[in-house]
């Protein structure tokens, strides 16, 4: 008698507090620039837009959801105002996407920003990332332009969500 085949064994996921910097995340933001050069028409260069620090302690957060070790997904958060945190850099990686992990990633970023006393996100997503749009209004976000308007129309498109500080 032969034994039954085992199934295969789950995936382990796991969030990654950590910085830009990291070399585990060098792969996850250069398929990031280079599918905004590419979605765009022109070159993106992240390492200007802000410096790494914007996204450490205290202010700010850089995270990774790692599946058995190996960076899947990832995103960021930066200090926009005293009560306001600026989601940026939220990236699944090709291979990895309609898995939700896009979802894990920005519910850990809220829970992180909400336990360090910012009671809103902001964040803006270019005009021709339907999907993000999608991920963010799905996710409760508040458009903060018109829905109707031709996103090419209003270049970034700004949403927010107001977050509830977790009581002790």
């Amino acid at each position: 008698m032969t034994a039954a085949p085992r199934p295969p064994r789950a995936a382990r996921l796991t969030i990654h507090h950590t910085t830009v910097t990291d070399p585990l995340a060098r792969p996850l933001l250069d398929e990031l620039t280079h599918e905004y050069s590419t979605r765009y028409g022109r070159p993106v260069d992240l390492n200007l837009e802000y410096p790494a620090a914007e996204f450490g302690p205290p202010g700010g957060a850089f995270l990774l959801l790692l599946e058995d070790g190996e960076p899947v997904a990832g995103g960021a958060y930066r200090r926009y105002d005293p009560d306001t945190a600026e989601l940026k850099r939220i990236w699944t990686h090709h291979a990895h996407r309609r898995r939700g992990l896009a979802r894990r990633v920005l519910t850990a970023l809220e829970q992180h920003a909400a336990a360090r006393g910012y009671t809103r996100l902001y964040l803006t997503t270019g005009p021709r990332q339907p999907e993000a749009k999608h991920l963010y209004l799905a996710a409760g976000y508040r458009p903060l332009f018109d829905l109707t308007a031709d996103p090419e129309s209003i270049g970034p498109l700004p949403f927010e969500k107001h977050l509830e500080i977790p009581r002790p």
